[in-house]
């Protein structure tokens, strides 16, 4: 049942994150699931793909630590809204939130997709040069005098 799939999908998440052992989590995708986020081209395919697709998400934490605060489900589909923390590489701090979304066949996850809030990796001088360059757009003459 899918509910008993996206519990135990949460718990070993979290386990995952705690160990860094992906195993537990790539044996509940199926051998032709497809894993996909918004920073790959293509998705990730199989359970080697299932593999590299959790070890890749660990690799950009130093420490990770995921909570869900809503699980929806039926009986071939599940969404689940979550927020982690950690920190990175270095050992600055992060925090983002998103929403995992799964299809099960068979007790086992066939498509994988998760979306979540990008701006965390936006580097910071970035947005401020975008805003530098477009600061003023007030056309009106009178209201910038010449100096």
């Amino acid at each position: 049942m899918t509910q008993n799939i996206a519990s135990q999908f949460a718990k070993r998440l979290q386990k995952v994150e705690q160990t860094g052992d992906v195993q537990p989590l790539v044996e509940m995708f199926a051998d032709n699931a497809e894993l996909t986020n918004l920073g790959l081209q293509e998705p990730m395919q199989g359970e080697a793909g299932a593999e590299r697709f959790w070890q890749m998400y660990l690799d950009q934490f130093d420490k990770i630590e995921s909570q869900f605060s809503n699980v929806r489900e039926d009986d071939s589909q599940a969404l689940l809204e979550w927020e982690s923390q950690g920190t990175l590489p270095g050992g600055a701090p992060i925090a983002y939130r998103g929403v995992s979304i799964f299809d099960v066949q068979d007790e086992k996850i066939v498509n994988f997709r998760t979306y979540y809030d990008s701006a965390h990796s936006l580097k910071p001088r970035h947005a401020f040069q975008s805003r530098s360059r477009h600061a003023s757009f007030n056309t009106d003459s009178s209201a910038n005098p010449p100096k």
